[in-house]
């Protein structure tokens, strides 16, 4: 059985699929800014328009179908060239994208439908309708989405995740558009209205569940990251406790060997005897005076870091004032300075010539913020997205999380981290206002 539905313009379509986009571009972290961006959507906004009114006339399924795929090839071209987050990412986007744009405009083709079914409404009338649907919808969705995606981070889709997605896309546009190409089927409409109301509701369907979907799936992807810097956490305090064991050891024997000093003086010796035991004095001196910074966490850290910098051949040097830090939780100062000498001794362990061995560690008072800087020589050159270094390692998803485990504990004292390389020296600067107790 033949039946007549006034499908929507492509026109509408076309304003739809470009909305959808623009809003998830507003979301994400941008590769273009400013007027660039603007002129690259106006553009994309033509193309998508002229694509799909010139094609409006080809009525065969097969052609319809090829249009629809054009369609969803410019949404992911404006995405790609507006967006600077991953492929993968890019992907899913635009897949959810389009089945947004659906709803949205078959949303409002019902609502115009309802109140003008057989005559065409003024133009005025027409995008004034428009208007109220895309708006408020679009708006409503970026509330909604904006409480999930950071526009400084990709979303790293994985495979699985971005396959999944492609599937539930593609069912739910089969079903929502099973009227237009087959009448005969029980889940088909056999008049107008429950032709719409099969697509809208379809495509509101189709929607809910890729957001429930994407939701469960960046909660899983958080909880991991968590997990994972809360391992990097626990790992620096246990060394540190490690460390501090073996430092008590060391200070035991030091002071066993000042009394022993001491009974030596009470015998009558040699010259050269007692020149040998005031070299040995000196050296009990130095020790007990080197990494005094006021702050026992960090004495703890930097002896046990300098004495493994002396094994390696790297020269640490650290002018230190660990009273600036004192209100910062002993895990938090294990993570940050752990990780941050651990990440510096690693890339110097990477340097032929132990003369270039070198890093220098500082903590100092700033306008009332403790400043963190970390400064060792680098031969290599790093890569930079969000004033952070892209690790080097192959397994990309597996490593980087020093890094965030050290921003992450900045951060939850209200500051900041970041990094940068100039004439083969990397710097690490971190930032942390202090408490106003703490500067009484």
């Amino acid at each position: 059985m033949e039946v007549f539905v006034r499908d929507i313009p492509r026109l509408y379509t076309a304003i739809a699929e470009w909305s959808a986009c623009f809003m998830t571009i507003c979301l994400v972290r941008k590769r273009i800014q400013g007027a660039k961006l603007y002129f690259s959507a106006a553009v994309m906004l033509f193309v998508q328009i002229f694509f799909m009114v010139v094609t409006e006339s080809l009525n065969s399924n097969v052609l319809w179908l090829l249009c629809m795929m054009g369609a969803v090839g410019l949404m992911f071209g404006f995405l790609w060239i507006c967006c600077d987050v991953k492929i993968r990412d890019i992907a899913s986007l635009c897949a959810r994208d389009f089945i947004f744009a659906e709803f949205m405009a078959s949303f409002e083709w019902q609502i115009y439908c309802f109140f003008w079914p057989d005559t065409e409404a003024s133009v005025p009338i027409q995008l004034l309708i428009l208007a109220g649907t895309y708006l408020p919808i679009c708006l409503l969705m970026y509330r909604l989405e904006r409480n999930y995606i950071s526009n400084n981070e990709n979303l790293n889709v994985e495979k699985k995740e971005l396959i999944s997605i492609i599937v539930i896309v593609v069912v739910v546009f089969f079903i929502s558009n099973l009227s237009f190409v087959m009448t005969n089927t029980p889940f088909s409409g056999i008049n107008n209205n429950e032709i719409m109301n099969i697509r809208t509701i379809a495509d509101l369907g189709g929607n809910a569940i890729l957001f429930a979907y994407s939701v469960q799936c960046r909660e899983m992807r958080v909880r991991r990251e968590l997990e994972a810097m809360q391992n990097i956490f626990k790992n620096q305090y246990l060394q540190y406790q490690q460390s501090k064991e073996s430092i008590d050891i060391i200070n035991r024997k030091y002071h066993d060997f000042k009394h022993q000093i001491a009974a030596l003086r009470a015998e009558t010796d040699e010259e050269r005897r007692n020149a040998f035991l005031d070299e040995m004095e000196q050296d009990i001196k130095n020790y007990e005076a080197q990494n005094k910074t006021g702050n026992q966490v960090l004495d703890t850290l930097l002896t046990s870091k300098s004495l493994y910098c002396a094994r390696k051949h790297i020269g640490l040097t650290s002018v230190v004032d660990g009273k600036l830090v004192d209100f910062i939780y002993t895990m938090d100062l294990c993570s940050i300075f752990g990780n941050a000498l651990d990440n510096a001794i690693e890339c110097e362990l990477k340097i032929e010539d132990p003369a270039k061995r070198l890093i220098h560690l500082s903590v100092s008072a700033q306008k009332g913020f403790a400043l963190i800087r970390v400064e060792n020589y680098c031969e290599e050159e790093l890569v930079f997205k969000n004033n952070l270094p892209i690790t080097s390692k192959s397994d990309k998803t597996m490593h980087g999380y020093g890094m965030k485990s050290m921003r992450y504990a900045a951060q939850k004292y209200g500051g900041t981290l970041t990094a940068s390389q100039s004439n083969n020296w990397f710097e690490l600067k971190i930032l942390i206002p202090i408490p106003q107790e703490e500067k009484k």
